[in-house]
């Protein structure tokens, strides 16, 4: 095979590694911001926060791979989403610079403790609530005319963007929950607890209203699951979803294992991701633009593969260390400096 046909295929996976490991990681600190709301008190959102201070920026580096490599490997992919979903991305971008910030300046704030805790949860929220809707558009499909969307600046809009946004709001609130119960002890896991049976419910939910949901959308999501006795092979996938949906609602209560439901809540959104891709290869925007299609010339994807190779172990490792470094449960009465 040519490196016109093997490289896009490399690149798909990197960039989608990139998106996943970002869902994972900056999906529970995230998660922390939506349940903001429900600390009882300004010290159990410190201690919420606290749990994420040491490692939460870290988490971005992850979404900064997943961009760039989008614009280095496949630039018309870049170009049609940026143009398309420029609002959506522009309210992400917006919103994490406001949680950013908010976070930093809660730790140091006296008088305006309680506006950077409101700020912190606004951000986290807005933010994942544009993610799910950025999802949702790419789901639900662009069809282009002459390499071009027609769709205009609100094409993106639609009640199905609108369900995917919601959903990840919830996605990332079980993620929030489930780390809170890893990290924590006391009062403050008990809460935690306790909104995590309810939010796999949830979540589970959403994730069945959308799956019954691609079949009507044009994108053709679907159709790869049922060509060809595609449906056979990729069954487990949905049946492993399910397993792991009950197995995480039985966790969420057991107590002595800290571990195990946010392990399970990791492991369900790779289920899910798995699913997407699934239903979306070899396509990277729905429903004509394939990674061969949307691909930067094969001497522009090895020349930047050759910086990946240097950077995706620098990352992994400084990922690896900081989480083994802080960790260990978090103490009700830890700083943030």
């Amino acid at each position: 095979m040519s490196a016109a046909t093997v490289l896009p295929v490399l690149w798909f996976g990197v960039i989608g590694f990139g998106v996943l490991m970002y869902v994972l990681l900056d999906g529970f600190v995230l998660g922390l911001g939506v349940l903001a709301p429900f600390a009882r008190d300004e010290a159990e959102l410190d201690h919420m926060m606290n749990t994420a201070a040491p490692i939460w920026d870290g988490n971005e580096t992850w979404l900064v791979l997943g961009g760039t490599g989008l614009l280095a490997a496949f630039p018309k992919a870049y170009a049609v989403m940026l143009s398309t979903l420029y609002l959506p991305v522009l309210l992400m971008l917006i919103a994490l610079i406001f949680r950013g910030v908010a976070f930093e300046f809660r730790f140091k704030a006296t008088r305006a403790k309680r506006f950077w805790g409101a700020a912190f949860g606004l951000g986290s929220t807005f933010a994942a609530f544009a993610q799910g809707v950025i999802l949702g558009s790419i789901v639900e499909g662009m069809p282009l005319t002459a390499g071009k969307y027609l769709g205009g600046a609100f094409g993106w809009f639609s009640p199905f963007s609108m369900l995917t946004g919601v959903a990840v709001v919830f996605g990332y609130a079980l993620l929030g929950s489930t780390w809170l119960i890893l990290k924590t002890e006391g009062r403050l896991q008990r809460l935690a607890r306790g909104m995590a049976r309810p939010l796999v419910m949830v979540v589970v939910a959403f994730m069945g209203l959308v799956s019954a949901w691609l079949p009507f959308l044009n994108s053709r999501i679907m159709a790869r699951w049922f060509e060809h006795g595609n449906f056979w092979w990729l069954l487990p996938v949905p049946l492993l979803a399910l397993a792991n949906a009950y197995a995480l609602w039985r966790a969420a209560l057991r107590e002595g294992r800290d571990a195990t439901p946010f392990l399970l809540t990791l492991s369900f959104f790779v289920l899910g991701f798995a699913g997407l891709v699934l239903g979306i290869w070899p396509h990277i925007i729905p429903p004509s633009l394939t990674i061969w299609n949307a691909a930067s010339p094969p001497s522009s994807q090895m020349f930047v593969m050759v910086g990946l190779v240097v950077l995706l172990p620098a990352i992994l490792g400084y990922t690896w260390w900081s989480y083994r470094v802080f960790a260990g449960k978090v103490a009700a009465d830890s700083g943030y400096h």
